[in-house]
């Protein structure tokens, strides 16, 4: 094999999309997948490579190096997408997010420093950003220049690891790259997210939770071209990107409203299952972000545009039932909680 890849929270949403990619589109890499398969981990979502004989699969923590350590022997590739990521947990939990996103990520980098891995990608986020606004506060898609200014636990713990993975370039010359994505959506992501959420409430007819006026936007960006932003870091010349900050998005800006009306539209289910509740604490007005960056250096762009993008991962949703009922059948009271949030008394 040419490469050997260790993927951390390879069994959540956007790892297995990203395993399933690279897989398919590289047929000399081998992959390692490293996940503890908490509430968001989902073995089913590497069902189609298990049998693969260039994949294998360990079950563990981050933050245990000796985990870590017998997980990345012989891996020159790291991509480090394991990490606690729901807003609305971090404000009830933020020291599980800091033990995971900033120990877990401190762990990761000092073994990748100590094997001399080539390429070691941080995932970050554009939430670590807070408001998407230029520095005199004009409302503006982010730039990789931006001061960072998280607003919730979830996007403080994020920051962290990415300034710290930051650190090990600056000190240790160590090949980082830092990747901030916008908001992804698509096949295998856990329901309690926004979109698999307002998909399966309305399938399940149950009222849609829109925090507070509903005009609240992210942008979207499909997860199929997430992954390929990611394979193309990877394969980069070093110089190109070592030490680098990407910003990942398709400028596809949506409200919270919006896409509860495109779910519902695209189902044909009636409109009064919308249902107002209260706002988030912290809630961002807005994350957007300038991915020209990573078009000049890389060539990058997306291809699918979210009437498509949302219209395939409806009809995924529609499709995969037996995934969705064993993801209940876990009970996460979080879960269960979040699913019931816009039912009307």
């Amino acid at each position: 094999m040419k490469h050997t890849l260790l993927v951390t929270g390879g069994a959540g949403f956007i790892g297995s999309n990203f395993v399933h990619h690279i897989l398919a589109q590289q047929p000399d890499t081998a992959v390692v997948v490293l996940d503890k398969l908490t509430y968001a981990g989902n073995l089913e979502n590497l069902d189609a490579v298990q049998s693969d004989p260039r994949f294998s699969f360990i079950h563990g923590d981050i933050c245990d190096a000796e985990t870590v350590r017998a997980a990345m022997k012989g891996c020159d590739w790291v991509v480090h997408f394991a990490a606690e990521s729901h807003v609305d947990r971090s404000i009830l939990n933020p020291g599980s997010f800091v033990q995971t996103d900033v120990v877990g990520t401190l762990t990761l980098l000092d073994i990748a420093r100590e094997y001399g891995v080539s390429r070691f990608i941080q995932i970050s986020t554009d939430e670590v950003y807070g408001n998407a606004e230029a520095p005199d506060g004009a409302s503006r898609p982010s730039l990789e220049t931006d001061a960072l200014k998280p607003l919730s636990p979830y996007a403080a713990s994020k920051a962290g690891a990415d300034r710290l993975a930051f650190s090990y370039w600056a000190t240790y010359g160590m090949p980082v790259v830092i990747t901030r994505c916008s908001n992804n959506y698509g096949p295998f992501q856990h329901p309690e997210k926004q979109l698999p959420l307002f998909i399966s409430n309305a399938i399940a007819n149950r009222s849609i939770p829109i925090y507070g006026d509903g005009k609240n936007t992210r942008d979207w960006i499909y997860v199929r071209d997430h992954t390929a932003a990611i394979i193309k870091i990877l394969n980069a010349p070093s110089e190109q990107v070592a030490g680098e900050v990407f910003n990942i998005g398709a400028s596809e800006e949506r409200s919270i409203l919006e896409n509860a009306q495109t779910i519902l539209d695209t189902l044909g289910k009636p409109q009064d299952l919308l249902a107002f509740v209260p706002d988030r604490l912290g809630h961002v007005r807005r994350h957007a972000v300038n991915s020209e960056k990573l078009q000049r250096v890389l060539s990058w762009a997306p291809s699918v545009r979210f009437k498509d993008g949302i219209a395939e991962t409806i009809a995924w949703y529609r499709q995969n039932t037996e995934w969705m009922k064993h993801v209940l059948a876990k009970q996460d009271k979080f879960l269960e909680n979040a699913l019931q949030l816009g039912t009307k008394q």
